[in-house]
């Protein structure tokens, strides 16, 4: 395998469409996904001292982070929409080898920075919502 770099890894927003189509979200300088799951731990008096899982059961999330500077695109201004309103949609996430995997998520954190002389900034954080499937 060889390296993929990260600034092939996008993460873009639905349209609301039918299909939906996806725009990427300007401006992101770094981007990360983290896949969480919970475990449910059957261990018994028969285990032998070793712990036991049982598979496929537990809770499974998706949650994204990435950071920027803020472009003002259609994109960018959907996601504030989104968290001003507290309102799931589809996003997708995007990979250098063509890998994407798309979901529904929350935002659910924004925060905007900026100098005196510097360029606006914002950083996020979603969270999914509902199974996040590769396509």
């Amino acid at each position: 395998m060889t390296p993929q770099k990260g600034a092939a890894f996008l993460l873009k927003i639905g349209d609301g469409g039918l299909p939906a189509t996806y725009e990427a979200v300007a401006g992101l300088r770094t981007t990360q996904m983290t896949i969480n799951g919970d475990t449910v731990v059957v261990t018994h008096k028969d285990s032998g001292g070793w712990r036991e899982l049982l598979s496929g059961a537990g809770t499974r999330s998706v949650s994204v982070t990435a950071s920027g500077i803020f472009l003002g695109s259609d994109a960018e201004n959907a996601v504030r929409g989104n968290a001003l309103a507290g309102t799931l949609d589809a996003y997708e996430l995007s990979f250098e080898d063509g890998a994407r995997m798309r979901g529904q998520f929350l935002v659910q954190r924004l925060d905007y920075a900026g100098d005196f002389n510097g360029e606006r900034t914002y950083s996020l954080q979603l969270e999914s919502s509902g199974p996040v499937v590769p396509v």
